[in-house]
């Protein structure tokens, strides 16, 4: 009989399973053995932290908190509500920046993207961990798919991020049905494939055509965004929607050799199939 890894106390430091047949439980239904990392970048959030890591589940193997230089309570308040919680301190700016930062940091094989304002459920973490370990390199996660939704998103805004998602559908043959959304979980080796190089908010765009044009597999996971708890977000619509536009005016599109790819992959397959 295999040996099961028990969930661990919130905020201990938990070590990854060192043999096969270790397993960390995550639900009724589901067990796993890689080791979950959750990177939430923070800048002045003191006040919204309790609300989020109230709701991050007990197996996660280590939370990375990347400290934009606060000058308010953020990292005293983040080491006394997750003990084992690893502190780095953001050298540059931007979200962008704080997000490398923090990947680099991470040790386990999954990572998850967290906002610190208080607008994503940890809970829903099970959903995107469930599809990285089915088969999904990337599981993004999705206000518009059916089962998803937001309480934090003017007329101005959804009509960009629709339009902005039309274009990198139709320019990178992707099939998003939300673009510009920061709640995501990959496995570790996609860093090698999409190679980060933006700082600000415009990342999960980056990401997001980078995974396609990389050929990972992509899974979207229903979200529901919330209001922001405390105090004011530094995204502003218009600046912001440019500097998205510009990466993806900027991002060239390699559909063409997916499609070559995948029709060579076609009639390999079709070659087995006809040897006896």
């Amino acid at each position: 009989m295999s040996s099961v890894l028990q969930p661990a106390t919130p905020g201990q430091d938990r070590q990854a399973p060192s043999t096969a047949g270790q397993y960390r439980p995550i639900s009724s239904h589901l067990a796993i053995t890689p080791p979950v990392s959750v990177v939430i970048p923070a800048m002045n959030e003191a006040e919204n932290l309790p609300y989020v890591f109230k709701s991050l589940p007990d197996w996660i193997h280590e939370v990375v908190l990347v400290d934009g230089n606060s000058t308010d309570d953020t990292v005293s308040v983040a080491r006394e509500l997750w003990p084992g919680v690893k502190v780095v301190g953001q050298q540059g700016r931007g979200k962008g920046d704080a997000l490398i930062t923090g990947f680099e940091a991470c040790s386990g094989d999954i990572i998850v993207m967290v906002d610190a304002d208080g607008s994503a459920d940890g809970g829903e973490i099970v959903s995107y961990v469930s599809a990285l370990v089915s088969g999904a390199d990337f599981a993004k996660g999705s206000r518009f798919a059916n089962g998803g939704g937001t309480d934090d998103m003017t007329f101005i805004r959804r009509l960009g991020n629709g339009a902005l998602c039309a274009i990198v559908n139709r320019k990178f043959g992707a099939r998003y049905t939300d673009l510009c959304y920061g709640y995501n979980a990959f496995w570790r080796h996609c860093l090698d494939k999409i190679d980060l190089d933006c700082t600000g908010f415009e990342v999960e765009t980056l990401m997001n055509i980078r995974v396609v044009k990389a050929g990972l597999k992509v899974q979207e996971i229903p979200s529901h965004e919330y209001l922001r708890i405390h105090g004011v977000s530094n995204l502003r619509a218009v600046r912001d929607g440019l500097r998205v536009l510009r990466v993806i005016l900027g991002e060239r599109s390699n559909r063409r050799a997916l499609r070559r790819e995948g029709r060579r992959s076609r009639i390999l397959d079709s070659g087995r199939g006809e040897v006896s």
